[in-house]
């Protein structure tokens, strides 16, 4: 074998790219199994394709056949111009004999070709990879199941759909920040991407902050610049194993009917045409969001369509978000084989540390599952599926804040320490000790909705009653936990004095002083010896911090437990006997005492 391989070394070590490229295609022309294609032969071609360079006609087309056999596409040629052909639509795309693009159309099943200047672009540009997946996503909306009569009903459906969905999209919304911003998240349908020839129907449904932080609650190097992630869904027909009634007819009156909020009334299907066909529509979401039990049981209940569990993978929702980001698998450190444990920098050089226990997020109510695609069979199930959605972005938004680490290694040293827990499906304690005090203070970050997340603090002494919607404000804005976090570590900074710290002469002239004391009081018959003893020396049950944060003048800080000192604590919170295992120890979860 050796030999054999030795030969064919020799025998085409002065064989040019073209002809190599020739031989691997005659051997694929003719396959041994014309049912299966050689693998191998496959990838040596595709590997080929990926550095010659495309010079020429048919290199081009070359590499477009390729394109089109991954997609399960067929292709054929006609002299200049190549076809890429599925079962609803095809491609046609004009060459040139340099190998560049002249034009490249789309045409719909029983439509025209349309001009496509996008994928025309991409061509032009060369820029294969994203030519594949938009073709991807254009075959995805397309790949209707079944026989040829119930792919056209199916595709009529869709049709109406979209153009539903387009007439709800033209609705006002609640105005914020940008225009996009504004449609992304408080559009009822989102920032709808209306189906074209070339470009399936898709909605954009939430995006995360753009800009810096331009708010006077933040210092200036505070201000960071965060790149927006938008979360999408594609709007497609798919088959289901149970028969579902769909439209084949708008479901809005023309003229349209408004209810008292100004919305068009959507007419249930048992009111207009339609079919019972055995599919359904499906939300594809881009990229798929890890959800909570709750969440998904809340999908459920606004179609009315059942979601096989057998499909969803269930697991404590932390574990589901650092599996979608690759900094947090990086950089997150485990402890004790159970807890996640994340060192997350920030502006002013200053290293946040925060844990994740596994025992509370492991617990059957906060399990969690990637969803990547959600089943419907009405337009007014949207509206109410996007809200839901955005309320569980919004939450992983914040969990992710914890999670993206940026250090170059572990075991970096941190200036404040964080642990996160779980107090419902919708809420989180963020817990940590106090500026220059062994007392704890407690966050309590609620997400009522999309649109509203309220802090409350508890145990820190700020006599600011507008401390927690100055944290709220912030939290929205920036919707960074660890940002937040920061500005309020600042003021407890500020308003929190520094312990008192005594040079060594000073320190002597006080043990003098005490001395001298302590002798004038043996000396005193009037009792001033008992009224020293009783002040300076209490009972070791009273070492409370009756003067630290955690006895605030408000009254929630009454719901926090009287925290001791006494016996001593490790002074990093997260180890054994630290003060975070302290309290929790003797104290239990946040929601407990609430």
């Amino acid at each position: 074998m050796k030999s054999i391989i030795s030969d064919l070394h020799l025998k085409f070590a002065e064989k040019t790219w073209k002809e190599t490229f020739q031989l691997v295609r005659r051997c694929m022309d003719k396959p041994k199994d014309s049912s299966r294609p050689c693998v191998p032969l496959l990838r040596s071609l595709e590997r080929l394709q990926e550095v010659v360079n495309v010079s020429s006609l048919n290199t081009m087309r070359s590499r477009l056949e390729m394109i089109a056999k991954q997609q399960g596409m067929g292709f054929h040629i006609t002299e200049a111009t190549c076809y890429l052909t599925a079962d609803m639509f095809y491609l046609e795309v004009v060459l040139l004999l340099c190998g560049g693009v002249e034009e490249v159309k789309v045409a719909p099943h029983g439509g025209s070709p349309v001009p496509s200047e996008s994928f025309f672009q991409l061509l032009r540009l060369k820029q294969f990879t994203e030519f594949a997946l938009k073709l991807a996503d254009l075959f995805t909306q397309y790949n209707i199941p079944g026989d040829n009569d119930q792919k056209l009903k199916l595709f009529a459906s869709l049709q109406f759909l979209g153009k539903d969905l387009e007439q709800i999209s033209l609705l006002p919304c609640v105005p914020i920040d940008s225009a996009q911003g504004d449609m992304i998240n408080n559009g009822r349908v989102g920032c709808l991407i209306a189906g074209k020839a070339d470009c399936p129907l898709s909605i954009q449904f939430y995006s995360t902050p753009t800009d810096g932080m331009k708010t006077s609650d933040l210092p200036e190097e505070e201000m960071t610049d965060r790149e927006m992630v938008v979360q999408a869904a594609m709007v497609t027909v798919d088959v289901s194993d149970v028969p579902h009634k769909l439209q084949t007819a708008s479901v809005i009156q023309q003229p349209p009917q408004l209810d008292p909020q100004g919305y068009p009334v959507l007419l249930p299907l048992s009111e207009m045409p339609s079919e019972m066909l055995p599919a359904c529509f499906h939300l594809k979401l881009q990229p798929a969001i890890p959800m909570m039990c709750s969440f998904v049981d809340k999908l459920r209940q606004i179609t009315g369509v059942v979601m096989p569990d057998v499909d969803l993978q269930w697991a404590a929702l932390p574990k589901l978000l650092m599996s979608s980001s690759p900094s947090a698998k990086i950089h997150m450190e485990t402890f004790d084989g159970q807890d996640a444990i994340f060192t997350t920098p920030l502006p002013g050089s200053v290293m946040h540390s925060y844990i994740l226990p596994g025992a509370a997020w492991e617990v059957p109510a906060q399990r969690g599952t990637v969803v990547d695609s959600i089943p419907f069979t009405h337009p007014a199930h949207v509206p109410a599926l996007l809200e839901l959605l955005r309320h569980q972005c919004v939450v992983n938004t914040l969990l992710r804040s914890c999670m993206t680490s940026q250090c170059t290694g572990t075991g970096s040293v941190c200036d404040q320490h964080f642990e996160v827990r779980p107090e419902s499906d919708i809420s989180c304690s963020v817990t940590f000790q106090g500026p220059h005090t062994d007392s704890l203070v407690v966050l309590l970050v609620n997400v009522s909705d999309s649109h509203q997340i309220t802090c409350t603090l508890f145990g820190a002494e700020i006599g600011d009653p507008s401390m927690d919607e100055n944290l709220s404000t912030i939290m929205k804005k920036s919707m960074s936990i660890p940002l937040a976090l920061r500005t309020l570590y600042l003021k407890l900074e500020e308003i929190t004095p520094a312990p008192l710290s005594a040079s060594p002469e000073a320190t002597t002239e006080a043990e003098n002083d005490q001395s001298a004391s302590t002798t004038t009081a043996a000396s005193d018959t009037n009792g001033a010896f008992t009224t020293f003893s009783q002040n300076a020396a209490l009972p070791e049950d009273d070492l409370s911090l009756s003067g630290s944060a955690c006895y605030a003048n408000s009254d929630k800080s009454e719901l926090l437990p009287e925290i001791n000192t006494s016996p001593a604590v490790s002074p990093y919170p997260f180890a054994p006997g630290g003060v975070f295992s302290h309290w929790m120890t003797n104290n239990g979860h946040l929601s407990e005492l609430i």
